[in-house]
């Protein structure tokens, strides 16, 4: 079977056969944006820099931990008298990934109000007896566990935090690292002194911090609630021993956050930690802390699942609501990246709901039972600034891997009108230096474009 589509160079034929060729070809022939023009003049832009290097490109390669923290993780592990270590490493991993958002009681309730209702009209109208109500609940109850995801806190004991650190450190580095890359590109001139790290765990994001910017950080507090969490942490810097030299000077451990509202810091980082917090109300009060807490950055990661890109987007909304009726900072909080607007994710107003996340690779530690090159770290994230993205304009995000193609390069975008949009760019529709700008981009980066509204149709005569 062969299907016919549209692109700039004219009609091409797609046939299928397999699950890839109907994906291709429901891919190209999602209906492209009719028209698009560029910002600025790509010209003046570039510059001398080559396409493939242009303002946008926030590409980051491979990560690796610096030499020093693999080297204690490694140390950690080899010392360790845990059983199954790979197994453990394997199921909590898969356990993180799968993990739901726990259930608000309100929703709970109207849960077990549906199932009740459902349940009499089954069985008819009840005896009326206490046995009888009380099977009734019974039954009620079991129906709820069914349907109902069983969120449970983790308690990061000893053994627990070692195999979390076998297990994250990589991606948490890789995904902070990917934030702090975009933060540094994009303000060159922005030199942080002070860091806080909420949910530090074992303190993946001071060491990405301090590999960007440790030239100008003179503090960084982490904060963790488990005791044995901060003691790995602590370990970690101390190159896997109880004694010695931390190779990351300033760095401070606390089980709790500074009780002065006054105290603010130049980035503030919640990585992976708000999906550890039980209700809605926990993390609103939490991001609302923290960003009280925020002087010029507020870094949200969370893994790219749908429960990830939900709980980053209602952070994002808190934020921007602005609803603090007594703010010591009453600078209004703007979106840094990766959307290019202040307005609702448009994913989750779309009719198939689908995360918005984002890609890092990196090479893991070889802790013995690594069978591949390098790992790769799927993540939400959010960055929230005091001041307006620098230009005042905004670019379009790409939000999904760039399909090339021979003269045509299909890109899914994220505008500043709040738009999510399929274009499908060519040298001869868009001109040579967006064509070129764009097959050189890839998921994650900006490119200096925005949609514009179709011409209005000439009245018929």
């Amino acid at each position: 079977m062969a299907a016919s589509f549209r692109t700039g160079r004219g009609l091409r034929w797609a046939r299928w056969g397999s699950g890839t060729g109907l994906a291709l070809w429901a891919r190209a022939l999602a209906t492209p944006t009719p028209l698009a023009y560029q910002v600025d003049s790509l010209s003046e832009i570039l510059g001398k820099e080559p396409h493939r290097r242009h303002p946008g490109i926030l590409q980051l390669p491979h990560t690796r931990l610096p030499p020093a923290l693999a080297a204690a993780a490694q140390r950690l592990v080899q010392e360790s008298s845990a059983p199954n270590m790979e197994k453990q490493v394997q199921m909590l991993t898969r356990y993180l990934w799968s993990r739901k958002l726990p259930v608000e009681p309100g929703e709970l309730r109207r849960r077990a109000a549906q199932l009740e209702e459902k349940l009499r009209q089954r069985i008819g109208p009840a005896p009326g007896s206490a046995q009888a109500e009380e099977k009734l609940q019974g039954a009620v109850l079991s129906a709820l566990r069914q349907v109902t995801y069983h969120w449970k806190e983790l308690s990061y004991d000893e053994g627990l935090s070692l195999v979390y650190m076998a297990a994250r450190l990589d991606g948490t580095f890789a995904a902070t690292s990917r934030a702090f890359h975009e933060i540094q590109k994009r303000l060159p001139d922005f030199q942080p002194r002070t860091l806080l790290d909420f949910g530090s765990g074992p303190g993946s994001v001071s060491w990405a911090a301090h590999s960007t910017w440790g030239q100008s950080l003179r503090e960084y507090l982490c904060v963790d609630r488990s005791a044995a969490m901060l003691a790995l942490a602590e370990r970690l810097l101390k190159g896997g021993s109880d004694s010695g030299e931390s190779r990351i000077p300033a760095v401070f451990l606390r089980q709790f956050l500074p009780v002065s509202p006054k105290v603010q810091f130049d980035i503030v980082v919640a990585a992976f930690s708000l999906s550890e917090l039980p209700s809605l109300a926990a993390r609103s009060e939490v991001v609302s802390t923290l960003w009280r807490k925020t002087g010029r950055f507020l870094v949200l990661v969370e893994s790219g699942t749908k429960a990830g890109h939900q709980l980053i987007m209602a952070a994002r909304d808190l934020v921007l609501q602005g609803q603090e009726k007594t703010p010591l900072d009453p600078r209004p909080g703007h979106v840094f990246a990766p959307c290019p607007h202040d307005l609702a994710c448009p994913h989750l107003s779309a009719s198939r709901t689908l995360p918005c996340n984002f890609s890092q690779t990196y090479y893991p530690t070889p802790f013995g039972w690594q069978d591949r090159g390098h790992g790769e770290e799927k993540f939400s994230l959010v960055i929230l600034s005091r001041d307006p993205p620098p230009g005042g304009q905004r670019w379009s995000r790409v939000i999904q891997p760039v399909l090339k193609r021979p003269r045509h390069v299909h890109c899914h975008l994220c505008c500043p009108d709040g738009h999510l949009e399929h274009m499908v760019f060519t040298a001869r529709r868009h001109g040579r230096d967006l064509y070129r700008c764009a097959r050189a981009s890839a998921w994650g980066d900006l490119l200096p474009v925005t949609t514009a509204p179709p011409p209005p149709k000439d009245p018929p005569r």
